[in-house]
Parts: C-alpha cells; sequence; structure tokens
C-alpha cells in the first residue's frame, strides 16, 4: 500500500465533518487531530520532526493531535507539505478545518466563570449524538432549573460572588438549549433517588424541578429513569458517569467523570467499555422510563408537592 492511498482514503471524512450539523469547534479540533495523526504515521514522520516542521516540539504536536489546541493555518499548511498532501482541493479542506476549529464556541462568552476543564465538556455536548448520564446526589446539570441551579452552584462555590453565580446559572440554561435544537442530541438520564429527596434551594425550588423534570421526560429525545433506595447498592457506587456518543466515525465514545476542581475525560476503549457496562447495569436495573411520572407524583417529602402537580 502507498503511502497516497490513506491520504486521499481521509479526504471524504474531512468533508463530512464540515457539513455536520454537530460540528463544534472542540470536536473539529479532534477531528483534525485525528486525521493530522493518521498522516503522520502513513508517512512514518516521527513527532519530533513534525515539531521542527512547524518550528515547535513534539509536545506541540502531540497537543494538536489530541484535539487539545487550535493550530494557525501555516503550520497545517506546512504539515501537509511535510506528509506529502499537494492536492489543492484537500489541502483547503484542512486549512478549511482549521479555521473553523479555531473559532470560539458560543461559551466563551462565559470564560469568566468557564474553567478549561469544563469548557471541553460543553464543547462535546455541543457535538454529542447521546449524552448518557448517571447522577447520585444532584439533578443533570442538563435538566435543571434555573433556581435549583442556582441552589447548586451556591454550594459547589461558596466563594463565588451573587454576580459569579448569575453567570454560572446563565450558562448551564444556555447549555440546556441543546436539547431543544434540531438534532438535538438523545439524553438518556438514570438519577438516584438521593438527588430528588435532597431539598436543595427549598421547597418550591424542589417543587418547580420536580414538575420540570415530568415535562422534559416526555420529550421524545428525552429517557429518564430512577434509581430507588430500594435496590440497594448500584454498579456505579463511585459517583455520577457521562457518556458520550458521536456520529462522526473519527470519534470514539469519550467517559467524563466530574472532580472537585478538574475532571477526567476517557477514551481509551477498555475503559469506556467498562463504564458502559456500568451504564447498561444501571439502566436494566433502574425503574423503566415509563414510570418515571408515578414515581415523582409520588414523592411525599415537600409539603403539598402532589397538589402541585
Amino acid at each position: 500500500m502507498t503511502s497516497a492511498q490513506p491520504r486521499q482514503a481521509g479526504a471524504a471524512p474531512v468533508r463530512d465533518i464540515l457539513s455536520h450539523p454537530r460540528g463544534g469547534p472542540t470536536v473539529l479540533r479532534i477531528v483534525l487531530g485525528t486525521h493530522l495523526r493518521r498522516l503522520r504515521e502513513s508517512c512514518g514522520i516521527t513527532r519530533e520532526a513534525a515539531g521542527d516542521a512547524i518550528r515547535g516540539s513534539h509536545a506541540k504536536i502531540s497537543r494538536l493531535e489530541l484535539g487539545r489546541v487550535g493550530a494557525k493555518e501555516r503550520d497545517i499548511a506546512d504539515l501537509l507539505t511535510l506528509y506529502g498532501v499537494t492536492a489543492e482541493e484537500q489541502r483547503e479542506q484542512f486549512l478549511t478545518l482549521a479555521r473553523q476549529a479555531s473559532m470560539p464556541g458560543w461559551w466563551q462568552r462565559y470564560s469568566d466563570v468557564l474553567p478549561s476543564w469544563f469548557e471541553t465538556l460543553i464543547g462535546l455536548e455541543e457535538a454529542a449524538s447521546m449524552i448518557r448520564t448517571y447522577e447520585v446526589q444532584f439533578i443533570p446539570g442538563l435538566l435543571q432549573t434555573p433556581d435549583y441551579a442556582r441552589a447548586c452552584i451556591r454550594l459547589g462555590n461558596p466563594r463565588a460572588t451573587d454576580r459569579q453565580v448569575e453567570r454560572r446559572v446563565e450558562l448551564r440554561m444556555e447549555r440546556q438549549r441543546l436539547l431543544t435544537k434540531p438534532h438535538a442530541p438523545k439524553l438518556w438520564a438514570v438519577v438516584d433517588e438521593a438527588a430528588l429527596r435532597r431539598p436543595l434551594g427549598g421547597t418550591e425550588a424542589m417543587r418547580q424541578q420536580i414538575r420540570h423534570l415530568r415535562e422534559m421526560a416526555e420529550r421524545p429525545n428525552v429517557t429518564l429513569q430512577i434509581a430507588p433506595f430500594r435496590l440497594g447498592g448500584l454498579a456505579a457506587a463511585g459517583g455520577p458517569i457521562t457518556v458520550l456518543r458521536f456520529l462522526e466515525p473519527d470519534l470514539p465514545d469519550i467517559v467524563y467523570l466530574e472532580q472537585l476542581n478538574s475532571a477526567l475525560y476517557l477514551d481509551k476503549r477498555e475503559d469506556v467499555e467498562d463504564y458502559l457496562a456500568v451504564m447498561d447495569s444501571l439502566c436494566a436495573t433502574a425503574e423503566p422510563h415509563g414510570k418515571t411520572a408515578d414515581f415523582l407524583d409520588g414523592l411525599r417529602y415537600l409539603e403539598g408537592l402532589k397538589r402541585s402537580l
């Protein structure tokens, strides 16, 4: 097989991703990096040599290929030349992809309250075809009401000013628009009963939150299951899990594990398969989606909750 064959084979996927309805900048960087890595490897060129070609280091090439940073068009052009990509149409596709991957996402408006480790999640959500999540203590962020979100944010950011709290609430509400857009992803959430019985924000905030959950569970792209206390131990006892899946064939499933001031993003097949098995077990064990409304109606820990619904 000649080195030209894999390069030509990569042309169509680059062209396809440019018209992908969920091709946000975060995902475009990952796709661009994946194709550049394949080109480099097909030519037998080391990261060190590629770094020299763009006046950088092997670490810079590694970050570029992992999609962790944007790239200057000049660097992409020099790499394409190094990898023997000379066809103008194919070069222009890569350069267009690089330009779009460097454009700021809508979430950059909230850079004053948006940590870099969380910015990646928002970009991945924008591109996902399915988001599977399990929550232990809180309602998933994509399903929170403003008052409930405000209570969660204050709990997790005790030193934040009122302005910073409101900015974070705005950001969370903006994220939720994802679920009502054309080509909206499928959200499949499993929520522990503990999250429903912890009255964050007060009685009225919880009433509104439960009502909102019932309404969102009726959307065709939302599946909501409750894991009741009676189940005892659960496979995901370690904490919340989010798994993102994409239509773009160059993107593997990604597992997101949030920590106090950071997050882990796992994409190795063995790791992802372990977490997918946990999610499958949770979904098989939890109450089915069809019983969610009745379960929410049956919550009695808030006075007058059932009447308010």
